[in-house]
């Protein structure tokens, strides 16, 4: 155990828990040293304090620009006490040893986030001295804890009661690590905020414009699962801080998640995601089995699990409303593995209660704007296929054109395709899957087994393909399968044919001019 911490800089952004820290610190007879705001903040919590000047003997100056760059305080933290050498250069220039700095940064992101934001503004929220000292206090972590998230403050006051106002070696160098990751997050985001502004203009450009020269991403870990894809892979999940989207998840009940567990949650989101009615997504191995819609939760998770309710056992659902006891009384019969949620009402975790395997996943929405794909040696990088399709993209170009209950369908069956694997061919009628054809290598054959899985009369239902037709036997297989109307992309080459079968045939037909891949 390392000597006791007798005196701590604490200058942040963040002042959540501050006071009550400092409070326990003063308890344990550690001199506090703060500067502008956070100096307020604690005197005006009661707690003595002495300003960072005391110690300097030169003002903040430069609006703050400059307080903490100064000798006494860097060779206060980065002198080394082992060494007879260090200790009496600093004792020559009068520099006092400080053994704890708690800091965090100013708020780069959120700023860089506003919309609008000034180049100038953002300049100004490039933290200096903060970085300066948590890299000094960090380097030196065998003499100096560097504190720099509110969520340690707890775990570091407790062990400091308990060892006498000591920490061991061990926390000081969990906290220098997370430390260094803080600073190299800061200025990641930093970089990749002015990497977007030309020196013509000084204007922020919009993040869709282009892509960036230099791709920084900052991950932190949330769980360590049991394994990966299969049980000889090793596996964990990472956040991006947001506190939204799925990997920021809630989890309310149920054993740990799995990685394919945590896969299918996200599709099962993603399809419900797509609707602004009540909306039911039952996944399995990433492709729906079945999706409804309905006035209800209740009414739609009836409607999706008539579409496939084999393929539906040990499924993972996706609802865009929070589920009521209707709904999770309609899902109890069910073995299901997960469900994904806005949230629960106390009814329908009292239901669910009783299934303490399955699990509930409260979820926040997330914009998502890019998706990463591994490749070796590298990464492919797209923007989120969130392209929403518009009246002004649908063209008809058959000689019958669609009932208002066919376009209806039709427009359903559409968004429900583009989640679902390619080749994909998606059935439907009335808000609600029939038959759901996906990853087939040829569409025709897609065409066929969605077809073939359907549960539920085929007749007059319609069809959704996630990209054209290249031939006109998959129009033929969906005619002879009982649908009366088609939605597609359109562009094929032989587009004349496809839509002179389906002339033929009686169909009505609606282009889109947007493909769906999803490999």
């Amino acid at each position: 155990m390392s000597a006791r911490i007798q005196r701590a800089i604490l200058s942040v952004t963040d002042k959540t828990g501050l006071a009550d820290f400092a409070r326990k610190l003063a308890a344990l007879g550690v001199e506090l040293i703060s500067t502008g705001g956070t100096a307020k903040l604690l005197r005006d919590s009661g707690i003595a304090v002495k300003d960072i000047s005391e110690l300097t003997g030169f003002p903040e100056m430069l609006d703050g620009r400059v307080k903490t760059l100064h000798p006494k305080v860097h060779g206060g933290i980065l002198h080394r006490r082992e060494d007879p050498k260090h200790v009496a250069a600093v004792a020559e220039h009068g520099i006092a040893p400080i053994d704890m700095v708690v800091v965090n940064l100013y708020a780069f992101e959120k700023t860089a986030a506003k919309p609008g934001v000034r180049f100038e503004e953002l300049i100004e929220n490039i933290d200096i001295g903060g970085p300066s000292m948590i890299r000094s206090a960090a380097k030196n972590f065998h003499d100096v804890a560097i504190v720099t998230s509110p969520t340690d403050y707890d775990a570091i006051a407790a062990e400091l009661e308990r060892e006498a106002g000591r920490l061991s070696l061990a926390t000081k160098w969990r906290l220098a690590q997370k430390a260094f990751a803080t600073t190299a997050a800061y200025d990641s985001a930093i970089a990749s905020t002015l990497e977007r502004i030309s020196a013509d203009s000084f204007q922020v450009q919009s993040e869709t414009t282009t892509f960036p020269s230099t791709l920084r991403f900052s991950f932190h870990k949330t769980l360590d699962l049991r394994y990966g894809e299969n049980p000889h892979q090793k596996a964990a999940m990472y956040s991006d801080g947001s506190d939204t989207g799925v990997a920021n998840a809630r989890q309310l009940q149920g054993k740990e998640l799995s990685f394919n567990n945590i896969v299918d949650l996200q599709a099962a989101w993603d399809l419900a995601q797509e609707f602004d009615e009540p909306v039911v997504a039952i996944i399995k191995h990433t492709n729906p089995c079945g999706a409804a819609t309905g006035k209800t939760l209740a009414e739609a998770y009836k409607r999706a699990l008539e579409c496939d309710p084999v393929s539906a056992f040990g499924g993972v659902i996706g609802v865009n409303r929070p589920i009521n006891a209707d709904a999770a009384e309609e899902m109890h019969k069910l073995f299901l593995e997960v469900i994904a949620a806005p949230a629960f009402d106390e009814a329908a975790k009292a239901k669910f209660a009783t299934k303490k395997n399955l699990r509930l996943v409260e979820v926040a929405a997330a914009n998502q704007k890019w998706v990463l794909k591994n490749v070796s040696g590298g990464m492919l990088v797209q923007d989120a296929d969130i392209r929403p399709l518009a009246d002004a993209d649908l063209r008809v170009v058959t000689q019958r054109p669609p009932t208002p209950e066919e376009t209806r369908a039709l427009l359903f069956a559409w968004k429900v395709c583009k989640h679902v694997k390619s080749n994909a061919i998606v059935y439907a009628r009335d808000g609600q899957t029939v038959g759901v054809g996906a990853g087939q290598m040829s569409r025709v054959d897609s065409a066929k087994l969605g077809a073939m899985k359907a549960q539920l009369p085929l007749a007059g239902t319609v069809a959704a393909s996630d990209a054209f037709f290249p031939f006109p036997d998959g129009v033929e297989e969906i005619a002879r399968a009982g649908a009366t109307a088609v939605i597609q992309p359109g562009g094929s080459q032989r587009d004349p044919e496809v839509i002179a079968a389906a002339d033929r045939l009686g169909l009505a037909m609606i282009f889109t001019g947007v493909r769906h891949f999803r490999h």
